[in-house]
């Protein structure tokens, strides 16, 4: 009896020190990730490249320049993953969400348990509808639209047929992004008094399932195959939009028409130095994950971040934005964004586009 109780005894002892090392290494776990103060979700690489070549440097560059820590993270089109990336982030200590939503339904869902944790979120360049979050930090969306509607416009004229009733498809974004209805009223406005004088002739429109690339290739070449290739003009919400439309119009040996963008990739303007896309938006994305980081900080310390007005919001009251304004680039004027260190001229310059700089 004695033995069995000494074994006993012995064993819990065992158990009670693998417990401790448990325990300790739990917390030792828990302080070592325990890190971050701000944490931004970018949705993908796949809509645009522009989250991590862009956004993601700019957010990190900010923060460390205020000694703010800080996490940026890729859900790659993922919603579940960028839910366990944000509840991930709050674990080790964020208590700002920077939030690039893949969709509206998902990034609300994240915003209000981020929020019951005293975590705030900011809808970064997309609004969340039904959200909760303190700030809208993007451009001004409606103006972006109405920029690429003046630019087909503006391409149909130089072209010499806007007097001739030109017929203007539309490639949307995705329905899942706020935004993409932001884009199409400022085109509408633009666009839509022109359908109904008779000048333009409305054609094939829609919207592209998450900004897909190459499902908008296929939807584009639906609608030439509709319109028996009678399309005189694109308003495309994107560049990557707006190469879908270039690859299709080259596949079928058609000659480039007046064609929108957005984002001033490196692709979009090789598109329209080569006279294939007439214009795009630039939106400094660098001006944006800078005035958004100093937002996040702002919140951190307690404090009201700044804003330039209200918008609205589906699903939830007037929100606070920050909207910077877009620009317009074409072929007249391309080089502010190498000149002013947006993009690199060797990157747009190279292999069969170089002749055309």
């Amino acid at each position: 009896m004695k033995r069995v109780f000494r074994s006993t005894v012995l064993l819990l002892a065992v158990g009670g020190i693998a417990t401790l090392v448990v325990t300790v290494a739990t917390a030792g776990t828990a302080r070592k990730h325990a890190t971050i103060q701000a944490c931004g979700l970018m949705p993908d690489t796949k809509t645009s490249v522009r989250w991590e070549q862009f956004d993601k440097p700019f957010l990190i560059k900010a923060f460390k320049a205020a000694k703010i820590t800080a996490r940026v993270v890729n859900a790659q089109g993922d919603p579940q993953k960028q839910k366990s990336q944000a509840d991930q982030c709050i674990a080790d200590g964020a208590k700002v969400l920077i939030i690039a939503p893949i969709d509206s339904g998902s990034a609300a869902a994240i915003e209000k348990a981020a929020l019951k944790k005293g975590v705030k979120s900011i809808d970064y360049d997309r609004q969340v509808e039904g959200g909760v979050a303190v700030l809208y930090a993007s451009f001004n969306g409606k103006t972006v639209g109405e920029i690429q509607g003046k630019g087909v416009v503006a391409g149909l004229k130089a072209k010499g047929t806007y007097s001739k009733k030109p017929v203007i498809a539309s490639l949307w974004g995705g329905e899942e992004d706020a935004n993409s209805f932001l884009f199409k009223s400022g085109v509408d406005k633009i666009l839509n008094p022109l359908y109904a004088k008779g000048t333009l002739k409305k054609g094939p429109q829609q919207f592209v399932p998450g900004w897909d690339n190459q499902r908008a290739g296929t939807i584009f070449e639906q609608m030439l195959v509709k319109t028996g290739n009678k399309i005189d003009g694109v308003a495309a919400a994107n560049d990557g939009l707006a190469n879908a439309v270039v690859v299709a119009l080259k596949r079928q040996k058609l000659k480039p028409i007046p064609l929108s963008g957005q984002d001033a990739t490196v692709q979009g303007v090789q598109n329209i130095i080569s006279g294939w896309q007439t214009m795009t938006v630039f939106k400094d994305v660098r001006t944006l994950a800078t005035k958004t980081a100093e937002a996040a900080i702002k919140i951190i310390k307690g404090q009201k971040p700044p804003t330039t007005g209200t918008v609205k919001t589906k699903g939830r009251g007037p929100e606070p934005a920050y909207l910077i304004a877009p620009v317009s680039i074409t072929k007249a004027n391309w080089k502010v964004l190498t000149t002013g260190g947006f993009l690199k001229r060797s990157e747009i310059c190279s292999g069969e586009f170089k002749k055309f700089c």
